[in-house]
């Protein structure tokens, strides 16, 4: 069974609150949403394998852990998602980085796939799908569809504001991925919107209306 993590750290709840004010201008926006992906990857990658190798310090030698070698893939969900990437990168920077284009109908709210692009060795890595806002959950588990069609096995996704209605459709749908919320958010309004929310995650990172 996957896991659902909720942040409560300060630094991230700070700074979501300051991505969700409508006076916060489209730079300051994507800094926001650099600096918040990296403190989400340090936790998501908590679990991470390690291992001992042995080292001289300039003291003595020493065995010490590194990382195992876990293939790491990070897939935004095109186009919000690709403002949370290079913060992911520069926390690991050996990942490669594949995309999922997908749009919700305006009228039925269904995703719409337009784009996928994955590493060759997927079934190999650990994937995480990145979604600014997890909503109506449709596109979120389209993405993971998709990935699990191309070989994925091991899968988180991360998102930035989450709403009750999203969170229970990708559970459902998929009970096996582990999912990392910055913050969960009262409900959807009838435009399928998540309340309070921060707008259009998009336009506000490209500077688009």
């Amino acid at each position: 069974m996957g896991k659902v993590m909720i942040f409560d750290h300060p630094l991230i709840q700070h700074k979501v609150s300051l991505m969700r004010d409508k006076n916060t201008a489209s730079k300051e926006f994507r800094d926001l949403a650099r600096e918040v992906a990296m403190l989400m990857t340090y936790e998501i990658t908590r679990d991470l394998p390690t291992k001992e190798v042995e080292i001289e310090t300039p003291i003595c030698p020493a065995r010490v852990p590194i990382l195992a070698g876990k293939k790491l893939a990070i897939v935004p969900i095109l186009r919000a998602g690709l403002g949370f990437v290079d913060g992911m990168l520069e926390i690991i920077p050996s990942a490669r980085v594949g995309h999922v284009g997908l749009y919700r109908d305006p009228e039925t709210h269904e995703p719409v796939e337009y784009y996928c692009k994955l590493p060759e060795d997927i079934d190999q890595r650990k994937i995480i799908i990145v979604d600014p806002m997890l909503a109506t959950g449709g596109s979120a588990i389209a993405a993971v569809d998709f990935v699990k069609e191309k070989g994925a096995k091991d899968i988180a996704l991360m998102f930035l504001i989450a709403a009750p209605e999203g969170i229970e459709a990708l559970t459902s749908k998929h009970p096996d991925v582990d999912i990392f919320i910055a913050a969960k958010d009262d409900h959807l309004n009838e435009k399928a919107y998540i309340v309070p929310g921060l707008g259009d995650a998009g336009d506000r990172i490209f500077g688009t209306k």
